[in-house]
């Protein structure tokens, strides 16, 4: 399990843990960090947190699995989280998901046939001024179009190319 993280990482992660008054604050935390170097969250991911923090694994996949920002399953190197709140919805996101799933030619929760990219809606990204709105990786985009999405992914797939 240790090979999830490297010995710097879990030491840098116990001490974080140590100087907590409990530990659960720190689920999301420790699942990012196995996410981060490992891509994904699996299961010996889940056994290696819990162990950390001094929890049960259900305790931990209880968090993993109600959080859509961790990945229980394998994801492409890019993950697109497309907002379907109201706000985006009443701005076009509909369209903007359809034409992602075209372009890309997967559905939601799909990766595409090269591994670049997964496709998955989230309940909320916190850009109702911008709707309707995305994230690809850290990067915020919003005031989507057709066209910006094309624009975007040329971008984005240009970058894991290079």
């Amino acid at each position: 399990m240790a090979e999830l993280l490297s010995a710097e990482e879990i030491i840098e992660l116990k001490g974080q843990i140590a100087a907590v008054h409990e530990p659960r604050e720190l689920i999301i935390e420790v699942l990012q960090a196995v996410q981060k170097s490992h891509g994904w969250v699996p299961d010996a991911g889940v056994k290696l947190a819990a162990e950390l923090l001094g929890l049960s694994p259900l305790q931990v996949d209880e968090v993993a699995t109600f959080y859509d920002k961790i990945y229980r399953s394998p994801v492409g190197r890019k993950v697109i989280h497309v907002c379907d709140s109201i706000c985006c919805w009443t701005r076009g996101t509909e369209l903007v998901y359809r034409h992602l799933q075209q372009v890309l030619g997967i559905v939601p929760g799909e990766t595409t046939s090269d591994g670049c990219f997964t496709l998955l809606p989230t309940c909320c990204l916190g850009a109702c001024d911008k709707s309707p709105a995305m994230r690809i990786g850290d990067r915020l985009y919003g005031e989507l179009t057709v066209e910006r999405v094309n624009t975007i992914l040329a971008d984005e797939r240009q970058e894991t190319e290079a």
